[in-house]
This record gives structure tokens, sequence and C-alpha cells, in this order.
């Protein structure tokens, strides 16, 4: 049945088909569950995808994908499609871009792309099938890569965002060894910061390999030279004795007698 024959699309997942006869959605797999079989608790799925990085980078499922009408509600216009088999739905409303190869994560061409999309302000969703393994994958190979934060710290970041994240052990391998290549490995690091030499204070003068090589100050050295000329040691002020107390002054009272 054509979309223009059915009148309102389904109340739970937003797209057309029928619902209650038990149609499965071929978008994204919604049906009327089978009421032979005990319901087991799920973890609720929302239809606006996760913000990772505010404003800007965007994290979800191809049913988020799926719905334009969010994405253009959340300003969202450009959309990394991280699964060569999905299929791009609205290229006339959001510009796409598609990782080609299904076992090895590009995370170079999706870096790319991301760059382009915060040079030009431009708010971009990431999406896999789930949501949960493959794109997040991606999103944490960027911050990696843009935020310099180790692979821990990074998949810590998307998971508290997107709760859902379960990344497969062949993904998280393929994040260790992009991890290595781009901030070396945690142990490298640490041998980089440890420190051989205790701290100096040069107070800006140059270290010294050698004490002998230091300039010191010479005192009392009759072969240094100074400013001033030296006065002539061989020439004695005139009548000077040495020894010689200085002479009293004379007064009115004192006699002076000859020949003595």
């Amino acid at each position: 049945m054509r979309k223009r024959e059915r009148e309102n699309p389904c109340s739970l997942c937003g797209h057309y088909h029928k619902y209650e006869e038990g149609e499965v959605c071929g978008i994204c797999g919604h049906r009327k569950p089978d009421s032979s079989v005990v319901a087991v608790p799920q973890v609720h799925l929302s239809a606006f995808p996760s913000e990772i990085l505010p404003e800007f980078l965007y994290l979800g499922s191809y049913d988020n994908a799926s719905r334009s009408e969010v994405l253009k509600t959340q300003g969202i216009s450009r959309v990394l499609n991280t699964v060569p088999m999905c299929q791009n739905l609205y290229r006339n409303s959001f510009t796409y871009h598609c990782l080609s190869d299904e076992k090895v994560l590009q995370f170079d061409d999706a870096i790319k792309f991301l760059d382009q999309c915060e040079k030009d302000k431009a708010r971009v969703l990431v999406h896999c099938m789930s949501g949960k393994s493959r794109s997040p994958a991606v999103v944490i190979a960027y911050l990696m890569k843009r935020k310099g934060w180790r692979l821990a710290e990074s998949h810590q970041w998307v998971k508290q965002r997107r709760p859902t994240t379960d990344i497969t052990p062949e993904f998280y391998q393929q994040l260790e060894a992009f991890e290595q290549t781009i901030l070396g490995s945690r142990e490298g690091m640490m041998a980089a910061m440890n420190i051989n030499d205790p701290p100096t204070f040069g107070f800006g003068f140059p270290k010294l390999n050698n004490i002998s090589q230091a300039q010191v100050p010479v005192f009392n050295n009759a072969s240094a030279s100074s400013i001033f000329p030296s006065p002539a040691s061989t020439i004695l002020p005139q009548g000077f004795t040495f020894g010689a107390a200085p002479p009293k002054p004379t007064t009115g009272d004192d006699i002076i007698m000859g020949g003595s």
C-alpha cells in the first residue's frame, strides 16, 4: 500500500505500517507483540538521538535517522551513516556521508567528515542500525582524536549520555589500536613524564656541567686593574715624622724659654 493511501502513521514508531494487523515495519522492524509470549522488560528507546557534544554531535540508531521531523526539530542537518547497507532516506533534506567498510571502522574518514561539520557549525547525527556498537565506536574515536581523551574516558563519556552503548569486542580492539596510534600507550606516556634529574634552580643562568667552568669573582688580586689611579707610595708629606705625636696648640699662658 502506498504512503498516501494510509491515513495515519503508527502511533508508536511514527512509520507507516499496519500495526493493528501485525504488519512488521519495514524501516525499524516494529510490530505488535505476540500476546502468547510473556513480555520481557526492555530499556525504553527514545525517538530522539543522544546528544554527545552540545549543539553539535548526536548519536543514535537507524530508527532515529528515519525520523526526519525529529532531526529537523533538533537542528540536525547532516548524517554520518556507519552501516553501508543502511539506506539514506532523505537525501533531499540532509547531507549524508556513508562509511563503505562493513568490518573495519574507518575512523579517519569519519573524523574528516565530522571536522567539516564542526567547521561549518552544522549539527550531525552519527548512527548505525541499533546505535549500540558501531556508531558509538566512531564517536569515541572522534573524542580521542579531537579531545585528546584516553579510550576509557571517551567510552565513559558516551556511555553516560547513551546508556544502551554496548561495543563489541572486535570494535573495541579497533579502538584500542586507534588509541595506540594517536595517543601512544599509557606506559609510554608515564615513562615520558618520568624525571631522572633532580630539579635545579639556575635563576636564568646557564647550567654548568663542571664546577671548574664557573667564573669566580677575584678579590685582592694584584693583577686586577682599577679605574682609579693609585697614589705614589714613595712621596711622603712634608714635615711628617713617623711616630711623632701631634703638636699641642699654644696659648697666652705658655712661657717660651730660650735655649731649652
